[in-house]
């Protein structure tokens, strides 16, 4: 049974679990890779964690001018090698996301990389395995299908650029993929934007069926 890895937002409670959980990670050297976003600070204490999607065609890894960004067989995309690294933060800039970090200390950018060193041999990652909500869940898509009524999302769209992840966001029913483009969420008659989220035939950030 193939194991996959999902995030939902709406179930993030902000108890940072997952956050002092990575730091555990051999491979870190006690840096967490996972950091919580608020999503609106001056309106609510909603909290949504970030970590790696994994994209099947990484722009990190497309833009390493070292070929220092690796990706395994399985998908994973990997921090960048030690010994490789330029600390150019190329990746930094060209991650849709906004998941990759250049580490001053270690001058080396250094990211999510699912726990290779636990998911390779069949563990979950330590964030997926500390999190009392689930909004970080590591299993097989059949019991997340089963138990959630949101469904993960695996595509997201961002302009004109269709990015797929081995990461799966989990949002409602409706969605077909995530219409990522920051125009969406300008308000700006000047620019003859619509409203936030409400492009043609979309609504929020789902596209509708």
């Amino acid at each position: 049974m193939e194991m996959e890895f999902f995030i939902d937002p709406s179930r993030c409670i902000g108890c940072q679990a997952c956050v002092h959980a990575c730091t555990e990670c051999d491979s870190h050297r006690g840096q967490s890779m996972v950091h919580l976003d608020f999503i609106d600070r001056s309106a609510s204490p909603q909290t949504a964690p970030v970590v790696c999607m994994h994209c099947e065609d990484p722009a990190c890894a497309r833009v390493c001018p070292a070929d220092a960004i690796k990706v395994t067989a399985e998908g994973v995309v990997q921090s960048a090698l030690t010994e490789r690294c330029i600390g150019c933060s190329n990746c930094v800039l060209a991650c849709p996301f906004g998941v990759p970090k250049y580490m001053i200390a270690a001058d080396q950018m250094m990211k999510c990389d699912l726990c290779y060193d636990r998911t390779s041999v069949g563990k979950k990652p330590m964030c997926a395995s500390v999190c009392p909500s689930e909004a970080l869940f590591y299993g097989a898509r059949e019991e997340v299908l089963k138990r959630r009524q949101e469904k993960p999302v695996s595509d997201f769209v961002f302009g004109r650029q269709v990015v797929k992840t081995k990461v799966s966001l989990m949002v409602s029913p409706e969605a077909r993929h995530l219409e990522l483009d920051v125009a969406s969420f300008i308000r700006s008659p000047q620019l003859g934007l619509l409203p936030s989220g409400e492009k043609e035939g979309m609504r929020g950030l789902g596209a509708q069926e």
